[in-house]
């Protein structure tokens, strides 16, 4: 009899294990709040917990229907008009309508929303990237968003934009209920508190440090999810993924280093997944700092990181080096006139140093991230070797880190970071994307350099209809940006994934993160 009540025990134990689905994330989320973040680790989060207005199709930068079954613009692309979807929910029961789309988009857009909180450390840092400014900002996309009805939505804009319906589908802008962020108040998105969305598994925990756990939304508008319980840890160290992965802890996971390749393909019961390449890592430098101001310097700098061969030695083929801000899929928004990549050459390096009034050179911090990103996957040895080849011109690195969230936070405050590593994943199949999160007027404020020019360039960037305009106007931001040399492109990866072989549809996206609610784990022991 007890014989027969183990086995019928370890059964479910089985099967309970069989229907949960463990990714092995990167790292801890910042927040839980949608349109208060930046970073990848916590959209891949975000994407299960919400929808958003517009979606992209699997595996593609193609617009989708989400939470809106379709938009349109007027004649010159001042206003669009978004038609919802009926009938959808929040976790809470309370109904997705125009009326939580518009509280939504205000209380990021609209600095005196009252349930905004900036009051209470609530920037929104991404909707100035993406979308210009705030309400009454000179250089705000959004002059107005109107409900039309309970199911029509209108933003109207102060400026042309093709590029919003895009911006929309991002993962930063999930759309939350309501009713939840009023009850939580300015604890809504911590771990202390409940995130509520309409997206296929509902929020159940976050153990700080450790995990996520999120469950099945059995009333999902869309493809129901496939698994009983989804898990999403926090395991900062590649190698410790990799191995967990191996030992069939974790189901799958993201950004494992470059030169995993071989050991995933030898291991029958892995397989290795190849995300395109739709970013970009580079080093940032301060305008703020004594040197770093002399574009001389900036220019040495440049020269003197060979940057092939550290790709070369980091990447195992998974990535490519050039002097483009955009990925290699978007080569149609280059400009012929800059070079296919920076110069390497030490000795003209040094030289120029010199010119620059620094022949023996100077001491400079250089800041990396703490957690392995998809476009630098080991991102201290990565620094090591920065810091190397500028010690040959006399330019003596200090090399520093921190957590995170921190980090994230500091570039952006006064006086910033001398040098640090950072990166973007698009978000969208635009130039504006990349160009736009990173300079002009309403961009990451981490090196003090936003000519006017610039801004009006991305201007008429987000206003150009077609392509070939489009292509006319980031030319020249390439090569303006190219010659100011504050943002040096250092690769453009393709970030390596892996699964356990019995993960069965899952359809990685260019953009970094995808909802899990298409993955099967049929045959998980």
């Amino acid at each position: 009899m007890k014989k027969l009540l183990l086995t019928a025990l370890l059964s479910t134990l089985s099967a309970a294990s069989a229907a949960s689905l463990v990714f092995g994330g990167n790292g801890e989320p910042v927040s839980l709040e949608s349109g208060n973040i930046t970073d990848g680790i916590s959209i891949l989060v975000q994407r299960q917990i919400y929808d958003t207005l517009v979606d992209f199709k699997p595996g593609s930068t193609d617009l989708a229907p989400g939470l809106a079954t379709s938009w349109k613009a007027n004649a010159n692309n001042t206003a669009w008009t978004f038609t919802l979807r009926k009938g959808v929910r929040f976790h809470d029961g309370t109904a997705m309508n125009a009326d939580a789309i518009v509280f939504n988009l205000s209380r990021w857009w609209d600095k005196s929303h009252p349930y905004g909180f900036r009051d209470q450390g609530r920037t929104f840092e991404i909707v100035g990237e993406l979308l210009g400014g705030y309400k009454g900002d000179a250089t705000a996309v959004i002059k107005n968003i109107v409900k039309v009805n309970d199911t029509t939505v209108r933003v109207d804009l102060n400026k042309p934009s093709s590029v919003l319906p895009n911006v929309m589908a991002a993962g930063y802008f999930g759309i939350a209920s309501p009713t939840a962020i009023k009850k939580e108040g300015a604890k809504y998105g911590t771990p202390a508190s409940k995130p509520v969305g309409t997206g296929p598994f509902i929020f159940q925990s976050w153990r700080t440090g450790d995990r996520v756990t999120l469950l099945p939304n059995k009333l999902y508008w869309g493809e129901k999810a496939k698994v009983d319980q989804l898990i999403i840890r926090n395991i900062k160290d590649a190698s410790q993924r990799l191995n967990e992965l191996k030992a069939g802890t974790i189901d799958f996971a993201n950004d494992l280093t470059p030169d995993s390749l071989k050991s995933v393909q030898a291991d029958k019961n892995l397989v290795a997944v190849k995300r395109p390449s739709f970013n970009v890592g580079f080093v940032s430098m301060n305008n703020r700092n004594q040197y770093l101001k002399n574009q001389q310097v900036r220019q040495a700098i440049s020269m003197a990181i060979n940057k092939k061969a550290i790709v070369d030695a980091f990447w195992n083929g998974l990535g490519v080096s050039n002097a483009s801000f955009v990925p290699p899929v978007m080569a149609w928004a280059n400009s012929s006139k800059v070079p296919a990549d920076y110069k390497f050459d030490p000795a003209a390096a040094k030289k120029m140093l010199a010119e620059a009034g620094y022949p023996n050179g100077f001491s400079i911090d250089l800041w990396y991230m703490p957690v392995s990103r998809p476009y630098f996957p080991t991102p201290k040895p990565i620094a090591e070797a920065i810091a190397a080849d500028l010690s040959a011109i006399g330019i003596k690195v200090n090399l520093k880190t921190q957590d995170w969230a921190k980090y994230l936070e500091d570039r952006n405050k006064e006086p910033g970071f001398d040098m640090y590593m950072i990166g973007w994943t698009g978000d969208y199949g635009d130039p504006d994307n990349f160009y736009g999160a990173y300079y002009g007027a309403n961009a990451s404020d981490d090196i003090n350099w936003n000519p006017a020019n610039v801004e009006t360039l991305l201007q008429q960037g987000r206003a150009a209809a077609t392509q070939e305009a489009k292509a006319k106007v980031y030319a020249q931001l390439h090569e303006i940006t190219y010659n100011a040399a504050y943002r040096v492109p250092m690769v453009h990866s393709n970030p390596l994934a892996a699964a356990r072989s019995y993960v069965k549809g899952w359809v990685p996206s260019p953009l970094g993160s995808e909802p899990f609610n298409t993955i099967t784990v049929t045959g998980k022991k």
